[in-house]
């Protein structure tokens, strides 16, 4: 892919368009593997995208849901982060990251939070999210090694 940078650009989108980079990218591209999320469709549900020439290059959904452990703060889950791996290392996975933060803030949440990859955790505390400590696990969906990870929103 050539230089994308200037033609980068987030937006909101129908959760659909985002199944495509989802499956590729986190679920190796299996066919039969389920990338559709039961609050895809949920009103308060947000969906970004980064785009390059309108072609979804980064995905994000983020979901109303109580952040284990502090029910009284209002918080969302970050689900189905994804970037093509043909722009990774470019800026554009915490671009979204950033847009979501701004978004989210403007609806009152307080806090994010994710049950992230381990092979991603450089990426979220790079760009300020924090780990819990003691709360890794292997996902069932994808026996991959995670952790819980949040960021407190200001």
């Amino acid at each position: 892919m050539t230089d994308a940078t200037d033609q980068f650009r987030v937006a909101q989108i129908d959760p659909r368009r985002l199944l495509d980079l989802r499956r590729r990218v986190l679920r190796g591209d299996d066919p039969a593997a389920n990338v559709v999320e039961p609050r895809d469709d949920e009103a308060t549900s947000l969906h970004l995208a980064g785009l390059v020439d309108e072609r979804v290059v980064v995905c994000a959904s983020f979901f109303a849901a109580a952040f284990p452990g502090y029910a009284d703060a209002p918080a969302y889950q970050l689900r189905f982060m994804a970037t093509d791996p043909a722009v990774q290392g470019r800026g554009f996975g915490a671009t979204v990251l950033i847009e979501a933060e701004r978004r989210l803030s403007e609806r009152g949440v307080a806090r994010i939070w994710a049950y992230a990859r381990d092979t991603a955790l450089g990426f979220y505390r790079a760009v300020g999210w924090t780990a819990v400590a003691g709360s890794e696990f292997l996902s069932a969906e994808t026996a991959l090694p995670h952790t819980v990870i949040f960021k407190v929103l200001s």
